[in-house]
C-alpha cells in the first residue's frame, strides 16, 4: 500500500517531465548534426569524440530492496557493461543498492549519492554538473548513464544510454538539408548555444533518468509485495488444509480406538 501511492505519485511526475526531456534531446540531436555539417561551426568540447581510454558510468539504483527482480538486472547490466567496456571504468552511482554492489565487486567508486523520494531539480543538479566537468577535464572519454525506464507498472526496462559525447541526430544529407532551411536563428552562434545548452540537458537527463527509476521501483517493489502476499495467502490455505486434514485423521483414528475399545468390552 505505501509502494502504491509513492507509485502513483512517481509515473506523475515522469509523465510530466517525460516530453520536455525527450524533446530536448531531439533539439540537441539536431543542432548537433547542424554542427557536425558545418565546417565554419567552432567544436564544442562537449561535443568531441575522443579515443575511448576511461568510461564514466552513472549507476542509478534503489536505496531499498524488496523490489522483485529490478535491482539484480540493474546490477546484472551494469556489471556486463563494465566487463564489456572499451578501457577502464569509474562509477558514480545514486542510490545504496548500486554502492554497494560496486564496492562489493572491487570497481572504481568515484562518487556515491542518494536524493529524497521527492526529487526536484537541485536535488540532482550536483550530479549533472560533476559529469560535465570530469569531462570537460578531459579525465574520462565518455559519459554513461544506466537506470530502469518506466514502461508500465508490470514492466520496468534496464536502459543504457550514453549521455557525453553528445550524439548527433542520425540523420541523412537531405534532412540535414533541411534542416538548414528552417527559419531557425542561433544567436549568436550554434556553437554558443550548444555551450550553453549542454550543460542544463545533462541535468535534465539525469534529473529524469532519476524519476523514472524511482517509478519503476515503486511499480516493482508494489508488484512484488502484491505477489509476495498473494504467495503468503496461498500458504496459508494449503497449511490450513492440512491442518483439517490431520484433525480429521485424529478424530477418525480416536473414534476408531472407542469403537475398538467397545467392541473389546463387549467380547
Amino acid at each position: 500500500m505505501i509502494a502504491a501511492s509513492k507509485m502513483t505519485r512517481a509515473q506523475n511526475m515522469v509523465r510530466g517531465g517525460r516530453p520536455y526531456a525527450d524533446r530536448i534531446r531531439d533539439v540537441l540531436g539536431d543542432l548537433a548534426a547542424l554542427a557536425a555539417q558545418d565546417e565554419n561551426t567552432e567544436t564544442v568540447d562537449l561535443l568531441k569524440v575522443r579515443p575511448v581510454k576511461k568510461t564514466l558510468l552513472l549507476l542509478v539504483t534503489p536505496d531499498r530492496g524488496l523490489a522483485g527482480a529490478l535491482v539484480g538486472n540493474l546490477q546484472r547490466e551494469a556489471g556486463k557493461f563494465i566487463q564489456e567496456a572499451e578501457g577502464e571504468v569509474s562509477v558514480i552511482a545514486v542510490g545504496r543498492k548500486g554502492e554497494r554492489f560496486i564496492t562489493r565487486t572491487g570497481g572504481d567508486l568515484l562518487a556515491g549519492f542518494s536524493v529524497p523520494d521527492r526529487p526536484v531539480m537541485d536535488d540532482t543538479v550536483t550530479v549533472g554538473r560533476m559529469l560535465v566537468e570530469e569531462y570537460r577535464s578531459e579525465r574520462v572519454d565518455r559519459v554513461v548513464l544506466i537506470y530502469a525506464q518506466f514502461i508500465s507498472t508490470a514492466v520496468q526496462e534496464v536502459t543504457i544510454r550514453q549521455l557525453l559525447p553528445v550524439e548527433p541526430a542520425q540523420r541523412g544529407e537531405g534532412d540535414v538539408q533541411k534542416l538548414h532551411q528552417l527559419d531557425y536563428i542561433y544567436e549568436p552562434s550554434i556553437s554558443s548555444v550548444l555551450q550553453s545548452l549542454v550543460p542544463r540537458y545533462i541535468e535534465t537527463q539525469v534529473y529524469h533518468g532519476i524519476l523514472e527509476a524511482f517509478a519503476s521501483e515503486h511499480s516493482a517493489r508494489m508488484i512484488a509485495m502484491q505477489n509476495a502476499t498473494d504467495n503468503a495467502q496461498e500458504i496459508v490455505e494449503g497449511l490450513t488444509l492440512d491442518l483439517n486434514k490431520a484433525r480429521q485423521e485424529s478424530i477418525t483414528a480416536e473414534l476408531l480406538d472407542i469403537v475398538g475399545g467397545v467392541a473389546a468390552l463387549e467380547g
